[in-house]
């Protein structure tokens, strides 16, 4: 055993950062979740604050919010995995297929790109664009002969806004996953398709689909488990007073009572609540898909 770790000394070395990374800032914060199931007090610390039980649990789960957060939450969430989750595997699926391997360096550089922009910049140019006055997007639809609209006062526009900024945003980077898995398919695959007549159809549904069905599945379930897990920022920075009906989701009202208000233990609670929701989605998704495929996480 020891020499087998020694001689594979300079690939554990690679690893210890992203082991250490997890260490530190994934399973060292666990013990936090203590804090939940206290009155916790910052000056007094762990040890000498008083343990009050599901107390803050109870009253997230009695707040007249719950349910309009939990709404929230989850549309957000379903809409992103709806319409986000199959945009990268059509991406990859057509820069597969192009032939112009320039033209195909270009499209896959350009889409890649957005990914390394903040999200505070994203927003500015959201709103930006999608400015009544001067956005691109209104004078568009000016020209139309059309009315123009105020997308970011629009409560039903929210969600559309979203979740198209995150596909704009990440569509690149994540087709890349899709792109290698492409890459493994053996080609023989598609020249013995092509003697039996395929056409370009058929290859893509009887060689291409199935080739990376695997690569599909574990997303999926992974996806479904983030469901819950909307990120903070972008909804931060997109929403108004006027859209919180639709926008205000967990992690932006965790931020206000933990930060804002400084009730560390209720926004701890509200915290692990949403984990254990993901937990459950992305282990009821784990269970269907080994049901109904040989694909799964565990």
């Amino acid at each position: 055993m020891t020499a087998r770790l020694f001689k594979s000394r300079h690939l554990l070395l690679l690893v210890l950062p992203c082991l250490l990374f997890y260490i530190i800032f994934k399973y060292l914060p666990m013990f936090g979740i203590a804090i939940s199931f206290m009155d916790y007090n910052l000056f007094k610390g762990i040890s000498g604050s008083s343990w009050v039980g599901f107390k803050y649990y109870e009253m997230f789960v009695q707040s007249p919010d719950f349910f309009v957060l939990l709404k929230n939450t989850f549309l957000l969430g379903v809409w992103k995995l709806v319409f986000g989750f199959p945009a990268p595997i059509i991406l990859a699926l057509l820069l597969n297929e192009l032939g112009n391997a320039v033209f195909k360096r270009f499209v896959q550089t350009v889409s890649y790109l957005p990914h390394f922009i903040s999200n505070v910049v994203t927003a500015g140019m959201v709103t930006l664009f999608l400015s009544p006055s001067t956005g691109i997007v209104n004078k568009l639809i000016e020209a139309l002969g059309m009315e123009k609209i105020n997308f970011l006062v629009l409560p039903e526009m929210f969600r559309p806004v979203y979740v198209t900024s995150e596909i704009w945003q990440h569509v690149g980077w994540e087709a890349i996953i899709y792109l290698a898995a492409l890459s493994a398919i053996n080609p023989m695959l598609y020249e013995a398709a092509e003697i039996d007549g395929a056409s370009r159809w058929r290859k893509l549904y009887h060689v291409t689909l199935p080739g990376i069905s695997p690569v599909i599945v574990i997303l999926l379930i992974i996806n479904i488990g983030q469901v819950m897990e909307i990120g903070f920022e972008k909804v931060f920075l997109l929403y108004t007073p006027t859209t919180y009906v639709t926008a205000d989701i967990i992690s932006t009202y965790v931020y206000r009572t933990g930060l804002n208000h400084g009730n560390y233990s209720y926004a701890t609670a509200i915290d692990v609540f949403t984990g254990i929701i993901s937990f459950i989605f992305i282990y009821t998704a784990n269970r269907v898909s080994r049901r109904v495929s040989e694909t799964s996480l565990w």
